[in-house]
């Protein structure tokens, strides 16, 4: 049964700032998240470069040094959708933090377990925290687009195990088939 996911990701898809205008005075954007042969979109948000999507989307994870790419559109009527950008989401820090020999449950609602800066190997606008709240591992991220000239994404990552998943292999041991052998900081 090599073919069991590890667990399931949630990307809470939460808006969009300063999107590109693809129409005459605004854009229709949509994002499509994609991981492997997974495809998953949120609703069209019609006449709005500042949309507000609110969607939560659900990816199974089998290897996690599959890219999750996050690409945002331009819903047209009579044409090919126009693309609005795209980010690749980096969640090596997110499941590294789930690998940490700590006992999360004692921790403190809200608080933060790691922190990632901007850098050129991520899409990050800002810092982002990876946080311990109501029972769960959780990161907020602003995520600038790349290939386009101007928007942000913001979105939230969420890591269950479920019914059937393999997990990351916390059980004491300080290293998974996932993670480097050798630090490259």
């Amino acid at each position: 049964m090599e073919d069991k996911p590890l667990g399931i990701l949630r990307v809470h898809v939460k808006r969009g700032i300063n999107l590109a205008i693809r129409d005459a005075t605004t854009s229709d954007p949509y994002v499509v998240i994609t991981l492997a042969n997974q495809k998953l979109k949120t609703r069209v948000i019609n006449n709005n470069c500042n949309p507000v999507w609110n969607e939560q989307l659900t990816l199974s994870i089998k290897d996690v040094n599959d890219p999750i790419r996050l690409t945002v559109f331009d819903k047209d009527r009579f044409s090919g959708d126009d693309k609005m950008g795209d980010a690749e989401i980096d969640m090596r820090p997110f499941l590294e933090a789930h690998q940490m020999e700590l006992d999360f449950q004692k921790l403190p609602n809200g608080c933060a377990i790691k922190r990632i800066r901007p850098g050129r190997t991520n899409c990050l606008v800002e810092e982002s925290s990876i946080t311990w709240s109501d029972g769960k591992i959780k990161q907020d991220m602003i995520l600038r687009l790349k290939n386009v000239e101007c928007g942000e994404v913001e979105i939230m990552l969420e890591w269950t195990d479920g019914p059937g998943c393999k997990g990351l292999g916390r059980e004491g041991s300080k290293k998974t088939p996932w993670m480097p052998t050798k630090r490259l900081d």
